[in-house]
């Protein structure tokens, strides 16, 4: 259903706006952690330490699939706002057709480059063929994952966040029964785990088109929209590559870290694994809201409604404070348990890894959720230059910091650089989001 962000308490509309949202988040990441707990249950430590090894590399993926969402969506949104229908289905046309496009060129890419890939980050030889196998069966369906994204920013950018859910429910749920089945049952080891996300990924993003070619024919427009328009792909791509880059970026940072974490052994590796998919389980919670604030913003500013902008940031830290309170909860108080999820008894130095890990970095949830509910606002406003500059502060913090602590402290010195990192970050986007709207007020006035 679509919804108009514009009208109704700003705190209410993002409540109702967003929570769909976050519960799609908590199915996605669901069956993301589910790879690897039925890897390490079933098929071993190593299986673990090996679909662990390969996740930066398919953090690239995403990441343009992500930064496409993101770009697509905060146009559509100032276009449905400002109801410029026409034009809003051509963004909607065009978006589809390059990412068609795009995801053919990449997956033609990653398949020839798996290898190579996989060598850069200094992958151990005894989970490389495993790590490898995933990744090629990973980016086999890419073409899935990266229109499945588009196209749930398209929903969101019309203000239904509830349709992605249904689907990603659906979704989560086949693959957890078709790992089980693949890996517990069939024993097809880490090929089983990469086969059932790349089955459910497909049926979603083929059902998900579908419904989303239906809701456009329910939109009046006047006259008939283009079906691919250059202006509107420039238009698009102005958000879409810097958010492509901004979430690219912090992938190769990633593959940095993961390449220095991988010099310390599979065991090492299986713990940070463990560990890093239950912080990217919180981490992507607090961006998927602040991608709401997004869509909250540019559908008000499309409308003229700056006052609900700011608004919408305060109702924003608040909603995501309570969630951030449970993720804190769980991983810090209860860190042994949850990385215990992942693997068995006798992976001691596994678990002591991830333990360490989520300890370090739990407690600065509550200054990352902030940074990034700030940058929902700047993107949305498309102030990208600002976003950009406290994003790649904390890349490049956390990628330098982790390699300088780690001469002294060991592993344990790339777990702290996490926190700098967010910190500094935080602090720039709070001020950059405090004069943008300074800005906009005084020019109001």
């Amino acid at each position: 259903m679509v919804k108009d962000l514009t009208e109704g308490a700003p705190g209410k509309v993002l409540r109702q706006f967003t929570i769909p949202m976050f519960i799609s988040v908590v199915f996605q990441q669901l069956y993301n952690i589910t790879d690897s707990i039925i890897a390490g249950r079933f098929a071993g430590e190593d299986a673990l330490a090996a679909v662990g090894a390969s996740y930066p590399v398919t953090m690239i993926f995403m990441a343009i699939a992500v930064g496409s969402n993101i770009g697509c969506s905060v146009v559509i949104s100032n276009l449905f706002g400002a109801k410029k229908y026409k034009e809003m289905k051509t963004a909607v046309y065009t978006t589809l057709i390059a990412a068609f496009v795009l995801s053919l060129a990449l997956t033609a890419a990653g398949l020839a480059g798996t290898g190579a890939l996989m060598a850069m980050i200094r992958t151990p030889e005894n989970i490389f063929a495993d790590g490898a196998l995933y990744l090629k069966i990973y980016i086999g369906g890419f073409l899935f994952l990266f229109l499945y994204n588009v196209a749930t920013g398209i929903f969101s950018a019309l203000g239904d966040s509830r349709t992605p859910l249904y689907f990603l429910i659906a979704s989560s749920l086949g693959n957890i029964l078709l790992d089980y089945l693949f890996v517990a049952v069939c024993h097809w080891g880490v090929a089983g785990v990469a086969w059932a996300t790349f089955l459910a990924q497909g049926a979603a993003c083929v059902l998900a088109l579908l419904t989303m070619r239906k809701r456009l024919a329910g939109i009046a427009a006047e006259g008939e929209a283009v079906l691919f328009s250059w202006a509107m792909l420039g238009r698009i791509s102005q958000i879409a590559v810097p958010s492509i880059l901004q979430q690219s970026f912090v992938s190769v940072g990633n593959i940095f870290i993961q390449g220095l974490v991988n010099s310390y052994g599979s065991s090492v590796i299986a713990g940070y694994s463990a560990a890093v998919k239950l912080n990217t389980f919180a981490i992507t919670s607090f961006t998927t809201l602040g991608n709401g604030i997004s869509n909250f913003t540019a559908q008000n500013l499309g409308a003229g409604k700056r006052g609900r902008v700011r608004e919408g940031f305060r109702a924003g830290i608040r909603l995501t404070m309570v969630i951030v309170v449970g993720f804190f909860t769980a991983f810090f108080l209860f860190s042994g348990g949850m990385v215990r999820l992942f693997m068995g008894e006798e992976s001691a130095v596994a678990l002591e890894t991830g333990e360490t890990f989520l300890r370090i970095v739990s407690p600065f949830y509550f200054v990352i959720s902030v940074k990034l509910i700030a940058d929902g606002v700047l993107r949305g406003a498309g102030a990208m230059k600002q976003f950009m500059a406290s994003t790649f502060t904390d890349l490049v913090l956390r990628v330098v910091l982790a390699f300088v602590l780690s001469w002294r402290l060991s592993a344990v010195g790339i777990w702290l650089s996490w926190p700098v990192g967010w910190t500094v970050a935080a602090v720039m986007s709070v001020l950059f989001y405090r004069k943008l709207w300074q800005g906009r007020d005084e020019s109001a006035g």
